[in-house]
């Protein structure tokens, strides 16, 4: 999960180019590459790629958890990049997306 004013990080990885982590400080790990300066990571398996159009929704099975640090983290949200007040208490994130009442926003 990138940190809010990492804007220019998440375009390097969202658009089609060169090589994306040429000049990016970043880690090997048996899930895959973890960037330095993540606010955390998820390591996951693929379990299933449907075709959705002009793009492919990937599902994965979590195999390992980062450790979190403190920071505001970037979303991506109705094609502009926007961060959350990440609060005073535990982390929360995971649950608050499996409950949010209108899944169509973000899905």
């Amino acid at each position: 999960m990138l940190a809010d004013g990492q804007q220019e990080l998440a375009r390097r990885f969202g658009i089609t180019g060169a090589d994306k982590f040429a000049g990016v400080a970043w880690s090997p790990s048996p899930s895959g590459p973890i960037l330095d300066d993540a606010l955390t990571w998820v390591g996951c398996e693929v379990e299933a790629v449907h075709e959705s159009g002009d793009h492919f929704l990937v599902t994965g099975r979590v195999t390992a958890l980062g450790p979190s640090r403190a920071g505001r983290p970037l979303l991506f949200y109705r094609g502009r990049y926007a961060a959350t007040d990440p609060g005073t208490g535990p982390t929360e994130v995971v649950d608050t997306l499996l409950a949010w009442p209108r899944h169509a926003d973000w899905m």
